[in-house]
């Protein structure tokens, strides 16, 4: 994928954390912590409220249609993980990290699968 390097760095800690850590809640809590990256990285206001991100998001574009639905659970689930005594097994993680990836995949990685236009002939 082609992600700034700050957000793949947090995936790809995401991916240590759920496997071979074996530390879901922190995976969990790297979800969220991406979501505000990508937000930031495309224009949302860096110590604005987590939700404000995601509205964000959605605003200009970057959730696709119906997709608000999984992002609020990757932003459900890793409320959870934030501010209540919550368990987190590794499916969870799994699970968030799947969608996450759709995410990056949808932002960051499609577009650019799009060959250019050609140049018009002179």
């Amino acid at each position: 994928m082609d992600v700034p390097k700050n957000v793949n760095d947090l995936y790809e800690e995401a991916r240590r954390c759920a496997g071979a850590a074996s530390a879901p809640t922190a995976a969990v809590l790297l979800c969220r912590k991406i979501l505000m990256h990508i937000a930031v990285e495309k224009g949302a206001k860096a110590g604005d409220t987590f939700i404000s991100y995601i509205d964000h998001l959605q605003a200009k574009g970057y959730i696709p249609p119906d997709g608000r639905e999984w992002v609020d659970y990757i932003r459900r689930r890793s409320n959870d993980a934030n501010h209540d005594v919550t368990e987190f097994t590794p499916e969870d993680a799994a699970a968030l990290i799947e969608l996450t990836q759709m995410l990056l995949r949808i932002i960051y990685e499609f577009p650019r699968r799009v060959p250019s236009p050609p140049k018009p002939a002179k």
